[in-house]
This record gives structure tokens, C-alpha cells and sequence, in this order.
């Protein structure tokens, strides 16, 4: 029997797209430069006003400014977002008083729209904020499921997380950080 010329094909080009076989674990991304503004982790926090559901304005650094840490939670209202955030809801945030945690809606594309999907999947008793322009989803890269945690650092904003929302085991980790 003889071996198919397109897993031939395959297997070379899979062979030769790879830098090292035997990798190093040595993280190779680029630094981020953490005297500014950015998403990523060590980055200074963009600040940020974005109106709640029921349509009061919400700052980001008034926010922190009374508080450990803030985590913003990017949802689409699905039931991927649905179960990670009732899974915050009970195992996370009861452990964490002096953080404040913020939903951030970045689909709904109203105001009412928002607070109508609020109260159907049953967050009356959080902050929503509609994230209208893109703000929010821009500047910190949120995408379904997006999970920042945001370190008031002596009156300024530093990014301890910025990923997806897999499990709370890296959040509980990030938050039992804080001094």
C-alpha cells in the first residue's frame, strides 16, 4: 500500500511550519511597555466613562478609587456567558467584598436594549454597562468572555489579567494577589 501523496504533503508542510520541535517554554511575545496605556498585563488601565442600564454614568478610576480591584466581564448574554457569570455570581465575588465587579455589555447596541436582557437573564442586582461606541471592547481587547482585572495601584489602574474567562481558578488566583 502505498502513502497518500496529499498526507505526504500534508506532513511536510507541517514538519516545516514548525520552528522547534523540542520548544523551550520560554514565553517569546513581545514585552509590553508598561508606562502606557494598554491592554495587556503590567499596563496602565484605560479610563473609561460608559453609561449603566439605567442610564447613570460609570467611571472606571471613580470606580477603583474606593476599591481593591475591579473586574470587568465582557458578555454577549448567551449561555457560555450566562453560566460564567453565575459561576462568579456564587464562587467568586461572595469571596471578594472589596472588589467591584462590572458586566460589560458590548452587543446589545442600546441602552434598553441592554437592561431588557439584564433583567431576562437575571443580573438586576449588578452593574451593567453598555458598552455603545466600542469603548471598552477596543481599548481592553474584550471579546465574549473577556475577564480584566484592574489593581488600583496608589490611585491608578494596572492590568493584573486580561484573558478569557475559562474557570474561576485563574481569577481566585489574580484576586487572592492583591495586597
Amino acid at each position: 500500500m502505498s502513502f497518500p501523496r496529499s498526507l505526504f504533503l500534508i506532513l511536510v508542510f507541517c514538519l516545516s511550519a514548525c520552528d522547534d520541535l523540542n520548544p523551550s517554554g520560554e514565553d517569546k511575545r513581545t514585552p509590553v511597555d508598561t508606562n502606557v496605556i494598554g491592554p495587556g498585563v503590567g499596563q496602565i488601565a484605560y479610563d473609561f466613562s460608559l453609561f449603566d442600564t439605567e442610564t447613570n454614568t460609570v467611571t472606571m478610576s471613580a470606580e477603583l478609587a474606593s476599591v481593591d480591584a475591579i473586574v470587568l466581564y465582557f458578555t454577549m448574554w448567551c449561555p457560555i456567558c450566562d453560566a460564567h457569570m453565575s459561576h462568579m455570581r456564587t464562587q467568586v465575588i461572595p469571596n471578594y467584598p472589596n472588589v467591584r465587579f462590572l458586566i460589560i455589555d458590548f452587543v446589545s447596541g442600546t441602552i434598553e436594549d441592554s437592561r431588557t436582557a439584564q433583567v431576562n437573564n437575571g443580573y438586576t442586582d449588578m452593574t451593567v454597562l453598555v458598552d455603545l461606541d466600542a469603548e471598552a471592547e477596543i481599548n481592553y481587547e474584550g471579546t465574549m468572555g473577556t475577564t480584566v482585572v484592574i489593581q488600583n495601584a496608589g490611585g491608578q489602574g494596572i492590568i493584573l489579567m486580561n484573558e478569557d474567562y475559562k474557570d474561576s481558578v485563574r481569577l481566585t488566583q489574580t484576586l487572592d494577589s492583591l495586597p
